[in-house]
């Protein structure tokens, strides 16, 4: 039976120590910065978030781009030439052109390498949520399982991977045309926060807005408590963009205290989620019952 190697993007919000533990690989995107285009590399340090960050602090705007088709050649066929099937998983196709770029490459490399098998999963999430469904896509083939077999599990399992996000100010989702100018303006006069979350086709948006920081950050713990299941063999993901280690360690102990998870892990949002979400943000992670919810049907 042939390898399969796991790829994911730089949307999915994985470490290097993650993405070396479960063996998976992933394909860049890109920033762009003053008409300065650098890939969106997860490998990046303490410092290099705060200097993103800061820059979106002190009034610039980055932008990104989705993967291009030379990079996603580049990783497919490194893998490819050494015998292995490929399943990527990429960022909701909501939010990114990704995955069907990739789509499109896999069927011409399929005539290229006829023996091969490419899967394409949309993930109908991103961030660490994208990740996740990349950890567990890699865990299910290392368990002997085909490209095939591993894609059907995702596409089966991506629905009961949950995600809640509230974003410190509303001025980032407004520049990326996440919410209207105005709704912005009144939002941050009035100190209310959005509760992001990912919807069952892959839609990313505020389905619920609450006033207050302190009280976002609780809604967030609350709602994941109230969709997670086999909650004490879970690991609950903690992603923020740039947050005080005070207010981590706070949140942390609010997951405790909510949630008998297994374990928590603490990451940072990464530059492409982080372009659009802005510092300050928060977001959690978990597994639980099916994401049946649709906005703009509820």
């Amino acid at each position: 039976m042939r390898k399969v190697k796991i790829i994911t993007d730089s949307c999915s919000d994985l470490t290097p120590e993650l993405m070396d533990r479960y063996d998976i690989d992933y394909a860049q995107m890109n920033t762009v910065f003053n008409g300065q285009t650098s890939p969106a590399d997860l490998a990046w340090k303490e410092e290099d978030v705060k200097k993103f960050y800061d820059i979106m602090r002190n009034g610039g705007r980055i932008t990104t781009t989705q993967v291009p088709v030379e990079e996603f050649n580049r990783v497919f066929v490194k893998y490819l030439d050494d015998g292995y099937d490929i399943v990527y998983i990429g960022c909701s196709s909501k939010q990114s052109g990704s995955v069907n770029t990739a789509s499109v490459l896999a069927k011409k490399l399929a005539e290229e390498y006829p023996e091969a098998k490419i899967r394409c999963i949309n993930s109908l999430r991103a961030s660490v949520g994208e990740g996740l469904l990349a950890i567990k896509a890699a865990e299910y083939a290392r368990s002997g399982k085909t490209a095939d077999e591993t894609a059907d599990y995702i596409n089966e399992q991506r629905n009961h991977l949950h995600q809640f996000c509230t974003a410190h100010t509303l001025d980032y989702l407004k520049r990326a045309g996440r919410v209207k100018a105005s709704s912005a303006f009144f939002g941050n006069l009035l100190g209310v926060k959005p509760i992001i979350i990912a919807d069952a086709a892959g839609e990313q948006a505020a389905f619920k807005k609450v006033k207050g920081r302190a009280s976002s950050l609780s809604e967030l713990v609350s709602l994941l408590k109230s969709h997670i299941t086999d909650t004490e063999n879970q690991t609950v993901y903690l992603a923020h963009a740039d947050c005080r280690r005070e207010e981590i360690e706070e949140i942390k102990e609010m997951i405790r205290r909510e949630i008998p998870c297994k374990d928590i892990y603490v990451t940072t949002i990464g530059p492409i989620i982080g372009a659009s979400i802005g510092p300050e943000a928060v977001a959690i992670f978990a597994f639980g019952d099916e994401q049946t919810f649709r906005i703009g049907e509820n």
